[in-house]
């Protein structure tokens, strides 16, 4: 099967690169296929232009479609599942990445008379500066999983998963601490990626 990876970040010194790399290894080692698209190496431009906007705030499904934008949804219905991998700036994914959403969620493909096909799932994997229970005693975590979940997600994935790797800023001896266990459960979400309900 065929994971499409969305991937967001701007360091190839993170512990975000090296999550994607564990997750990565675990999706071929279970003997299944992905395609990247890693955003800053790819220089994907996450702004609308006003021939996008005006296409889609008057809901027109004319044939006016970017050619880069074209080419991530081209990946994504040849694509099972989806994955994003990327790190949370302020409660939220990079400007890049909400940016793509903005462009590649385009009428006519995620919306209205749309040709995306429903993915079997969806699976967001970041990495986050707070702490798991700070993000959640402020509902910050709540937050994220409705933008991503009730909003960009809903309806275009039969199963969705949200997976935090909590506690990285790189001050907090938590980074180092549990490096290794982190990359090993990031490892082990890509290997049982395809183990869903729907096989």
């Amino acid at each position: 099967m065929k994971l499409f990876i969305v991937y967001c970040h701007p360091s190839e010194n993170s512990f975000t690169r090296n999550m994607l790399n564990a997750f990565v290894r675990g999706i071929t080692d279970s003997g299944n296929e992905c395609i990247i698209s890693d955003l800053y190496k790819m220089n994907f431009d996450p702004v609308m232009t006003e021939q996008e906007y005006l296409r889609d705030a008057f809901y027109k499904n004319t044939p006016y479609v970017a050619e880069d934008v074209l080419a991530e949804q081209e990946k994504i219905n040849s694509a099972d599942a989806i994955a994003f991998v990327y790190p949370v700036f302020w409660t939220e994914a990079p400007a890049r990445l909400v940016g793509w959403f903005d462009r590649v969620w385009s009428y006519g493909f995620a919306y209205g008379d749309k040709t995306m096909k429903e993915l079997d799932k969806a699976m967001i994997l970041c990495s986050a500066g707070n702490p798991l229970e700070r993000l959640e005693e402020f509902g910050l975590m709540d937050s994220m999983k409705k933008v991503m979940f009730g909003d960009r997600l809903f309806g275009r994935a039969k199963e969705m998963e949200f997976v935090v790797f909590d506690s990285t800023s790189r001050e907090k001896a938590e980074r180092e601490d549990n490096w290794e266990s982190n990359l090993q459960k990031a490892y082990e979400k890509g290997l049982h990626f395809f183990d869903y309900a729907g096989e």
